[in-house]
C-alpha cells in the first residue's frame, strides 16, 4: 500500500536515493542532480508529489513550472508496475493545468518502459529532445480527454 503527498524538502535525501536507484533514464553522474537543484524545483520552480510506503518514499514527480516541463517521475524498482507512477502523474498533471493551459513536455530514452508508460498514459511524440530523448508532450486538451 502507498499513499501519495505533496514534497517537502526534508524528503530530498529519500528522492536522492529513489533518482539513483532507477535502472533507466539513469544519470551518468549523480552529482549533476544536486540537494539544491531538488529543493529549487520543489520550492521556486514548481512542485513535486511522493509516494510514500511504510513511511519511506518510494516514487516521486516534480513539475518545473517555468520550463513546462516534467523534471523528474521515478518510482523505486521494486515498487515498479504496482499504479504509483500513474498516481504520481496524475497528480501532477491535475495541479499543473490548474496553474496553466500551456502544454506539458518531457523527455526519456526512446525505447524504454518510460516512454511506453507516457505513451499509455495520453502523451503525444514531440520531436527530439538533445541528441538522446525523445521529447512527448501533453496538452490540456488531451489531459481531459485521458482523466475522462
Amino acid at each position: 500500500m502507498f499513499k501519495i503527498r505533496e514534497a517537502i524538502v526534508s524528503d530530498i535525501p529519500q528522492i536522492q536515493v529513489v533518482r539513483n536507484a532507477v535502472q533507466e533514464n539513469r544519470l551518468s553522474n549523480p552529482a549533476l542532480v544536486t540537494d539544491a537543484d531538488c529543493e529549487m524545483f520543489l520550492t521556486a520552480r514548481g512542485k513535486g508529489w511522493v509516494a510514500e510506503s511504510g513511511g519511506i518514499v518510494v516514487g516521486f514527480a516534480i513539475a518545473d513550472l517555468l520550463q513546462h516541463n516534467v523534471w523528474a517521475l521515478f518510482v523505486t524498482p521494486a515498487y515498479a508496475g504496482k499504479g504509483i507512477g500513474k498516481k504520481l502523474l496524475h497528480e501532477m498533471l491535475h495541479w499543473y493545468f490548474a496553474q496553466t493551459c500551456l502544454p506539458l513536455w518531457l523527455g526519456t530514452a526512446p525505447g524504454t518502459r518510460a516512454e511506453t508508460f507516457y505513451l499509455l498514459n495520453g502523451w503525444r511524440p514531440a520531436g527530439k529532445h538533445g541528441t538522446n530523448e525523445v521529447k512527448l508532450e501533453m496538452d490540456l486538451a488531451a489531459y481531459q480527454q485521458h482523466i475522462k
